[in-house]
């Protein structure tokens, strides 16, 4: 039998790159690949296009750039996805939220502001700046999203009748 060394170990999409257990208290800006797990402290600014998961011990005070964020922890600070933002049960997050997708448990303690749609901001703009930068509605959009909204309100008015 011939044992050969891989070039790359191979991995499932769920193992983690990397855990950063309760006892650790981290400081800085944080960057990776792949998915990690936090149980422990960390304050100033995590950024990543993969997926970060905040476990129940974890405490998070920066703000957070991901592809995908889980949240059972706390977080003190702007969380913004590209895909989606999980907030689960024991989750306290203290801050705007931004994501194609945001799902919010019951029983999760959240204060702040939610957008979801498309990723805006890259910069560490506030949201409301973020908001304010979009501009208007343009045309072809407004046109397009007015019927439907005008025939719903005509099917809810016939319903009522």
């Amino acid at each position: 039998m011939r044992w050969r060394k891989s070039k790359e170990p191979s991995r499932s999409s769920s193992d983690l790159t990397a855990f950063i257990d309760e006892g650790s208290e981290i400081e800085g800006k944080y960057t990776f690949k792949g998915t990690v797990m936090l149980n422990g402290k960390f304050s100033g600014e995590i950024n990543s296009s993969d997926s970060l998961i905040i476990g129940e011990k974890g405490v998070v005070n920066a703000t957070v750039r991901a592809g995908v964020v889980l949240i059972n922890g706390e977080v003190i600070g702007n969380v913004f996805a590209t895909e989606r933002v999980e907030l689960r049960g024991t989750a306290r997050v203290y801050g705007d939220v931004e994501a194609p997708v945001i799902v919010v448990d019951e029983g999760v303690l959240f204060e702040g502001r939610r957008t979801s749609g498309p990723p805006t901001v890259t910069s560490s703009a506030s949201s409301a700046e973020a908001l304010h930068s979009r501009g208007p509605i343009a045309p072809s959009t407004a046109a397009s999203t007015a019927p439907s909204s005008q025939s719903a309100r005509a099917a809810s008015r016939s319903a009522l009748r």
